[in-house]
């Protein structure tokens, strides 16, 4: 019989089937879990940013567990562990999902283990709000307002382009496809191709602050 957990929404009726897909993977080589657990991410081609926030969650797991291997671990530990971010720390449920997924990962992808047992696990409710949007007038205002060049150009680009902030501040000169009006996002989540008139009044502000010796950046930043 499913039911909720306290703190949390109520439990999944449904779960894709459980497989032992670590078996359908190459062996790993690393000898602690953490270790083997990057491995198998790097393996999967995640990205750096999913591969430190699982790092970081199954490090959680283990040590709020009193540093108990995983493996000798189950549902009721899980559940706690979740149950405690959900009630006890209050967690947004987008970095409960995350918490989630890492634990997901580390015994679906590295231990091999099995979860029908999280059918039962609940997950916490999302509460809808509505969104503030600015209109075009206003956020032009805003950026206008803004105090130094380096901090308006990010503003520009995380605007005009809809780059995360991590993403844009890795960008370079070579990334800068003036041609194709395009950025090229290196090390993100599938994010690369053409971003319209915005994009490009923001990368070519990109390439002349870029320019040694350039003081302050012109034309249209």
């Amino acid at each position: 019989m499913l039911r909720s957990v306290p703190g949390l929404g109520p439990a999944r009726k449904t779960l894709r089937p459980a497989a032992n897909l670590a078996a359908k993977l190459p062996p790993l080589q690393s000898a602690k879990l953490l270790g083997q657990l990057r491995e198998r991410v790097r393996y999967l081609h995640y990205s750096r940013r999913t591969e430190e926030a699982y790092v970081f969650w199954c490090r959680a797991y283990i040590r709020w567990h009193g540093l108990r291997h995983p493996a000798d671990m189950g549902n009721a530990e899980v559940e706690a562990f979740l149950t405690y971010l959900a009630a006890e720390r209050g967690l947004a449920p987008s970095t409960h999902k995350q918490a989630l997924s890492a634990l997901l990962f580390l015994y679906g992808k590295v231990l091999g283990v099995s979860l029908p047992w999280l059918t039962e696990i609940g997950r916490p409710q999302v509460q809808r709000r509505l969104p503030v949007v600015l209109s075009v007038d206003e956020v032009g205002a805003l950026l206008a307002q803004m105090q130094g060049a380096e901090h308006r150009l990010l503003a520009r680009l995380l605007y005009g382009t809809g780059l995360r902030i991590t993403e844009a501040l890795q960008l370079r000169v070579k990334d800068v496809d003036f041609s194709q009006r395009a950025l090229i996002v290196r090390a993100g989540k599938a994010r690369q191709g053409s971003r319209g008139d915005a994009a490009a009044g923001s990368a070519r502000c990109v390439a002349r602050a870029a320019r040694p010796g350039t003081a302050r950046l012109g034309g249209r930043c």
